[in-house]
């Protein structure tokens, strides 16, 4: 299955992905700010990152516009995870760089067929 890099800086969201994604057999690296998270992309190279847009420092849209702006992780598909959810945000995370949004809280569902759709699966 996929690698998944979830950059979020909420315990209790953080779990609940990690309980659905690693529930159907994929590997998660987990990062809870944007610039612990650019770090793992690198290092790790996923082959999906899910977002939070809001966290301490550097927040989900910086962290997707760098990744986007960098060669070694302009490649890899971000979705953006928010409990943000206006249109005016999945617009923004569409121009950073965001393949995708998901509104919290996360449904099961909706983030498998997402990320199936993301991952070509």
């Amino acid at each position: 299955m996929a690698r998944i890099l979830v950059i979020d800086d909420s315990p209790t969201d953080l779990h609940a992905i990690r309980s659905i994604l690693e529930g159907e057999g994929h590997q998660l690296i987990e990062a809870g700010d944007g610039e612990q998270g650019l770090e793992q992309a690198r290092s790790a190279h996923p082959d999906l990152i899910l977002m939070d847009i809001v966290m301490p420092g550097m927040n989900g849209f910086q962290a997707t516009r760098r990744l986007n702006r960098d060669a070694e992780t302009a490649s890899i598909p971000v979705i953006m995870v928010s409990s943000k959810d206006q249109a005016t945000d999945r617009i923004w995370a569409k121009r950073q760089g965001a393949v995708d949004y998901i509104a919290k809280p996360v449904e099961r569902d909706e983030l498998l067929q997402k990320v199936r759709a993301v991952l070509g699966g």
